[in-house]
């Protein structure tokens, strides 16, 4: 019994926390390879290892036949039976013992290589099969080294990557500090497994709150969606499967205990958890919480949600520095369009004041008209959006004349929003000048006067220059017309521009209100004379 090989065997396995069976595969494998090394890369060699005594056996092996034709794997049937006895017969396989000490230095030194390779080899593979069924998992670690923003998180067995995109940018790393980190991907590379960590995935945070609920480790409450900005605000989005529980009060903890710790080990960041709901329009209006919303406008085909909100919570539902409506497009996967009711109710007017029928646009005909809406065609929107083939293929149509229809009603539904969008903007500069302006201080017409007549201007003629814009295909500008061709509906557009410059105006009385109330303020600072001659009487 060889102790020596039994305890470096034993000592492998408990340093590597491998499982014996592969290193004594490695060690087999090493002394095939010392043996190959002496007697030929093409040799049969069969070599073994007792576990339990620690017995070392290397024999090579050959074949017996009536004829040679390979020295190194084959042996004649003479030979092998004065060797070995006159019971061999042609086929049989025979061997003999190799000394290990005949191996000589250099042997010994490839046995060596080729068991440290196969044991690291061995040990790469354990570690990936082991991590990789731990993605989507937290860990922790300790900061090892900090590389140019990257960081390396010592495991114990293995090193993890935390690169500078995934970090908390508010969350400073120190060399040795503990960190938790999110596996989000395994990659079994050459040098050996590579675990890329996260603290910024969204999938950090349901796993700390699966951490901290056990109602979502039960699977009574479910996360059903996560958006996050970290280090700043996130928000969730929970429901339960349960009615008697609560699922927004089983994630916020007695006294926010539960949210609280989630938040610390964010660093601060602030969660937002809100009830989920199948219907969007509900987890629209949820998602914009702490805003109260008031109506919300879906377009299916876009992805788009038009959100109506009072001039009170407009501030809300935007949040410093636009947080809150975007964590709410994330979570929602919606794309979100706010507006206050005051504009949502000027923009629907003045919609309805410009609307044009598919029988009004240029180039149209009663026939015409009455064969696109046999076909379903019934608005200018749909002739733009229409299949360029289903259109040519219409009873006198033909490919050329659907190509000029689509063309048009494209470009009548872009002149129509823009006039929309300056008679809206002109109404809106008319209602923030008349709040904001003191007609008495301004000679003549006034700039709230000026936006008046514009907006009312616009809508009394939206379509001024209109067969002029829509027909001008790759000129100039679709509202740019000639100083000879101006007329007095031109004139319109250009008060609209003016009536546009009245938030200047505004700024600037703002500022003069400040600098007579920094005024009044000075003189209020000021010692009153009569007061002093009082007092020193």
């Amino acid at each position: 019994m060889d102790h020596n090989v039994i305890q470096a065997l034993q000592a492998i396995t408990r340093e590597k926390h491998l499982d014996q069976s592969i290193i004594i595969e490695s060690l087999e494998a090493g002394l095939q390879s010392a043996a190959k090394k002496k007697l030929g890369a093409e040799t049969n060699i069969a070599a073994t290892v007792n576990p339990e005594t620690g017995e070392m056996l290397v024999e090579q092996v050959k074949t017996v036949v009536e004829s040679i034709d390979d020295e190194d794997l084959e042996i004649s049937l003479e030979e092998a039976q004065i060797e070995f006895g006159d019971e061999v017969e042609v086929g049989d396989e025979v061997r003999w013992e190799l000394p290990l000490q005949d191996f000589g230095r250099n042997a010994i030194l490839v046995a060596k290589q080729i068991l440290v390779q196969k044991v690291r080899e061995a040990e790469r593979s354990q570690i990936f099969e082991e991590y990789k069924d731990r993605v989507n998992t937290i860990i922790e670690g300790k900061v090892q080294q900090l590389e140019r923003g990257n960081a390396l998180v010592n495991l114990g067995r293995v090193e993890a990557l935390l690169p500078l995109r995934e970090q908390i940018r508010t969350e400073p790393l120190r060399q040795g500090s503990a960190v938790r980190a999110f596996i989000i991907e395994v990659l079994d590379n050459a040098k050996g497994p590579q675990i890329i960590l996260s603290r910024s995935h969204p999938e950090f945070l349901k796993a700390l709150f699966a951490q901290e609920v056990p109602e979502i480790q039960e699977g009574i409450v479910e996360i059903k969606a996560v958006a996050r900005e970290p280090g700043t605000r996130s928000k969730i989005a929970v429901v339960s499967r349960d009615e008697r529980v609560d699922p927004i009060g089983s994630c916020v903890g007695m006294k926010g205990s539960r949210v609280q710790a989630v938040t610390h080990e964010l660093k601060g960041e602030r969660v937002d958890i809100v009830l989920w709901s199948p219907d969007p329009i509900q987890l629209i209006s949820r998602a914009l919480s702490p805003a109260e919303v008031s109506q919300v406008l879906l377009d299916e085909d876009r992805g788009e949600a038009t959100v109506v909100v009072t001039e009170d919570q407009l501030s809300k539902a935007i949040g410093k520095e636009g947080k809150n409506v975007r964590l709410a497009a994330k979570l929602t996967s919606w794309k979100i369009d706010l507006i206050s009711a005051r504009e949502y109710g000027i923009r629907q007017r003045v919609a309805e004041e410009v609307s044009m029928t598919l029988s009004e646009m240029s180039g149209m005909d009663e026939a015409l008209v009455a064969t696109l809406q046999d076909v379903g065609i019934e608005s200018i929107s749909a002739l733009a959006r229409v299949d360029m083939e289903a259109l040519a293929g219409l009873e006198g149509v033909g490919a050329e004349k659907a190509a000029e229809l689509q063309s048009t009603a494209q470009a009548t539904l872009e002149e129509l929003e823009r006039v929309v969008e300056e008679t809206v903007q002109a109404e809106l500069n008319r209602d923030l000048g008349e709040g904001l302006l003191d007609e008495s201080l301004l000679d003549g017409e006034t700039a709230g006067d000026e936006a008046k007549t514009a907006a009312a201007a616009a809508v009394a003629d939206p379509f001024s220059n209109f067969d002029r814009a829509v027909s001008d295909e790759g000129g100039e500008d679709a509202g740019s017309t000639d100083d000879e061709d101006a007329s007095p509906e031109g004139e319109a557009v250009a008060d609209q521009d003016e009536a546009a410059e009245a938030p200047q105006v505004e700024v600037e009385v703002e500022d003069e209100d400040e600098d007579e109330d920094e005024d009044a303020a000075a003189d209020a600072d000021e010692p009153d004379p009569e007061t002093s001659e009082d007092r020193k009487g």
